[in-house]
């Protein structure tokens, strides 16, 4: 046999990663109610609310004024401005205009983050659990990752020692992400500034994914970005797709040292040039404009929360911590393997998915296998509906 035509016609590099795992459920979910499933949906990653009004019709203002060419790869002037402007309102940052790149979404403005900054060996510090897409990224780039356990009774807090003891010489990188997905934890500013000025002080970079950083119920909104003295090794990663319910709009954004953004511009005009033109106008009016809509989203997800909170409290088995932001719960149902042919949390995912018509998120994707992943971003009734569906599947186990 030929060797070479027997050979893999795919890379290396591609085969260093997986498929996501929260894609994966969606996509399983979606053939199910294709063919007529009724699914109490806990899946999704992403809000049930709709765009705002005042930002749709900003969108379909852009689309009558003709504004559906070609911008600037990293966005037009004015929404690199308004990007600016807000996370320096909000967090006390000080970036220029020529410090922000936009991006289609922010995976795509955490990608190239990580492809300009991480080389092959080197190491990158990324807490667990952790997003789906984290781990994949960096070994894509030829990156190591190192993983840091948080404790589930802490309620996955990360701390600044966690991090310090992962540090080594081939410290490139430290991924955060707080609020959490998948756990909703939230470190605390204290913590986030011992990491971010212990990693300055090494010269190492912290990427900072804030996708969920409004969707803090702590009261304490905080972006390292303020932390201006340390911003040479800082990268901001943000998204207006949870703050303002616009996922299918993909509009993300990077912050940071205008050499690594002009670089991210770089490898983003050789992949896919500007975001969509037309959700940058709408991204605009997003963030100019009264931010009375987020903080609305804020407390209904609040209530929606608790709702679940206090509807897992009643099946026998499943324990769960109370997070303080995103929009997910993390719960522990290892005290049902064994049972039934349950011995991981994809066989709970799965199980649930086909027998009790409830979707969720095994916790092997984002690093831990007792636990499933549940979104509480839908509506009461719904959250009601897969509760009892819930309860029912693991009584009878």
């Amino acid at each position: 046999m030929n060797p070479i035509a027997a050979a893999s016609p795919l890379t290396e590099r591609v085969n260093r990663i997986g498929f996501s795992a929260t894609l994966a459920a969606a996509n399983e979910a979606d053939r199910m109610k294709a063919a007529g499933v009724d699914l109490a949906d806990f899946g999704a990653g992403e809000p049930h609310f709709p765009t705002p009004a005042h930002i749709k019709q900003a969108g379909i203002q852009a689309i009558h004024d003709d504004q559906t060419k070609y911008t600037p790869v990293g966005g037009v002037r004015e929404l690199r401005e308004a990007i600016r402007a807000r996370h320096a309102h909000d967090f006390g940052s000080n970036y220029g205009s020529d410090e922000v790149v936009a991006s289609t979404g922010g995976k795509q403005a955490l990608f190239n983050a990580i492809q300009v900054l991480v080389q092959h060996g080197d190491e990158v510090i990324i807490p667990v659990p952790y997003w789906v897409s984290f781990k994949d990224i960096v070994r894509y780039a030829g990156g190591d990752c190192i993983f840091v356990d948080t404790e589930e009774a802490d309620g996955f807090a990360m701390t600044a020692q966690m991090i310090e003891r992962a540090i080594t010489s081939r410290t490139r990188a430290i991924i955060l992400n707080s609020p959490s997905n998948p756990s909703g934890a939230v470190t605390s500013p204290e913590d986030l500034q011992r990491i971010v000025e212990a990693a300055h002080r090494r010269g190492i970079y912290v990427i900072s994914d804030e996708c969920y950083v409004y969707l803090n119920y702590t009261g304490r909104l905080f972006s390292v970005g303020s932390l201006t003295e340390c911003r040479d090794h800082l990268v901001i990663i943000g998204s207006l797709s949870k703050t303002y319910s616009m996922t299918g709009w993909r509009l993300g954004y990077g912050l940071g040292p205008k050499p690594i953004i002009s670089a991210m511009q770089k490898l983003q005009g050789q992949s896919t040039g500007n975001a969509n033109t037309v959700a940058q106008m709408a991204a605009i009016a997003a963030l100019n404009s009264s931010q009375q809509c987020v903080a609305d989203m804020r407390a209904d997800y609040v209530q929606l929360r608790d709702r679940m909170l206090a509807g897992l409290a009643q099946i026998t088995g499943i324990a769960c911590h109370r997070p303080e932001g995103a929009f997910y719960l993390y719960p522990n149902v290892s005290a049902f393997f064994g049972r039934g042919g349950i011995n991981s949390a994809d066989d709970v995912a799965r199980r649930l998915l086909h027998e009790a018509h409830v979707v969720t998120v095994a916790g092997e994707g984002f690093g831990t296998r007792e636990h499933i992943r549940l979104s509480y971003a839908t509506s009461a009734e719904t959250i009601d509906k897969g509760l009892e569906r819930m309860a029912r599947f693991f009584a009878a186990l």
